[in-house]
């Protein structure tokens, strides 16, 4: 069941959601959803710099990408073609049986501009700022402002709270963050190393019995 604007404010009110800082209702709250703001904060591809990225790797991540903070009033301009991460002002903690599904604004989609690649789903006991996956798929620069509506949260309840939330998931990636963070994707290969190097000590501690 998708939370209508009713249930959203009831759910404000009672802690159930928490969104920091609070929004305003008049301008953010949409029937069924929840507009979030830009933050000031970017990471972007030095594509000139660097000839491919290696998933396995964190360093050929976290090289690859520069940091950009915005200060004032002054726009981030998206060229044609361009990625950037960003992430959005307000922080947004989910209960147990509550996850959150991250939709691009229907205005900022006219201009050329997606905020997500695939990172829609921001499971139950999610606690941070949502990093948005930006794509300019339009013709022309589009200028992006910081505290600009960007992106909409709608809830939508699960059958039963999770067993897990996701803080609590010993290998989540993004629990807490509050500025936009490159993919950890490398963590995946260290652990798949790991547990391939102990099942290979359990099948010599077999064989030597």
């Amino acid at each position: 069941m998708i939370l209508s604007d009713r249930d959203i404010i009831q759910a404000l009110e009672n802690g159930r959601i928490v969104i920091d800082p609070a929004p305003d209702l008049r301008t953010q709250l949409g029937s069924v959803s929840i507009d979030f703001c830009l933050g000031r904060t970017f990471m972007v591809f030095e594509h000139s710099r660097h000839s491919f990225i290696d998933p396995r790797q964190p360093q050929s991540i976290g090289d690859a990408m520069r940091t950009i903070e915005v200060e004032g009033g002054d726009p981030f301009i998206m060229q044609p073609g361009d990625f950037a991460l960003a992430s959005t002002v307000e922080t947004l903690e989910l209960p147990n049986d509550l996850l959150g599904r991250l939709e691009g604004r229907s205005s900022i989609a006219r201009l050329g501009i997606t905020v997500h690649s695939t990172a829609a789903v921001f499971e139950p006991g999610w606690i941070g700022t949502a990093t948005m996956e930006l794509s300019n798929l339009g013709r022309m620069p589009v200028a992006l402002y910081p505290g600009m509506r960007i992106c909409s949260f709608s809830f939508q309840t699960v059958s039963s709270p999770v067993m897990t939330p996701y803080r609590a998931k010993r290998n989540n990636k993004y629990a807490g963050q509050v500025t936009p963070r490159a993919s950890r994707l490398a963590e995946e290969g260290r652990e798949q190393e790991h547990l391939a190097s102990s099942n290979g000590r359990e099948q010599v501690g077999l064989g030597s019995r």
